[in-house]
């Protein structure tokens, strides 16, 4: 997922490695990890967390990833079903190695994987052609952007009644979203806090 300082989450210093898809169809492939400094992987225990509260979600549903990083909640959401993702990274070299992933495993299922490079809050500031069915939304920590992308999110119609959004944060970020928007689950892992929500009417 995105870049941060935390020294908790699974990252080397120069941000390479791999990760697993954990899950359905493309369950065991591994896709390497762009050497961007401070890149951080969502947990293979997050993951599977997650994974287990959306497992009834994703099929032939839209899935937008923001500040995609490495590309492992949006990658698992396609091996589990969702007909579309699009991957958003602001890091150039990030963003053409999942375009060179995306083209590779969205030819081995049945969805499709978009990568877009640019600026998450940026590209929030449009509104969508259709609104998605699940939105992740994991940013660096520590630089006040979960917030900013909830209110635009909501404000420019990117989500549905009955869309889920996924917050990753630190563990200390005072929760702050819309106030039509219902907490589902949320768990803790080390420094981490992860939450799935609910849109309403």
């Amino acid at each position: 997922m995105p870049r941060s300082p935390d020294k908790n989450k699974k990252a080397s210093a120069e941000g390479s490695g791999e990760l697993r898809i954990i899950g359905g169809s493309l369950r065991g492939r591994k896709l390497s990890i762009a050497a961007v400094p401070g890149l951080r992987p969502t947990t293979d225990r997050v993951r599977e967390t997650l994974f287990n509260w959306l497992q009834f979600e994703l099929a032939d549903q839209r899935c937008l990833d923001l500040f995609a990083g490495s590309g492992a909640l949006g990658f698992e959401a396609l091996s589990r079903g969702a007909a579309q993702v699009i991957l958003l990274e602001k890091d150039s070299q990030a963003a053409r190695l999942l375009a060179q992933h995306a083209e590779r495993l969205s030819a081995a299922c049945q969805g499709t994987a978009l990568v877009q490079s640019g600026d998450a809050l940026n590209f929030l500031q449009q509104q969508p052609a259709a609104p998605f069915d699940v939105v992740f939304v994991d940013p660096p920590f520590r630089m006040d952007l979960a917030d900013s992308a909830c209110e635009l999110l909501q404000r420019n119609g990117w989500l549905r009644p009955g869309s889920w959004v996924y917050l990753e944060t630190e563990r200390d970020w005072h929760p702050n979203w819309p106030s039509n928007w219902r907490l589902h689950r949320e768990k803790e892992a080390g420094q981490v806090a992860f939450r799935l929500l609910q849109v309403n009417d």
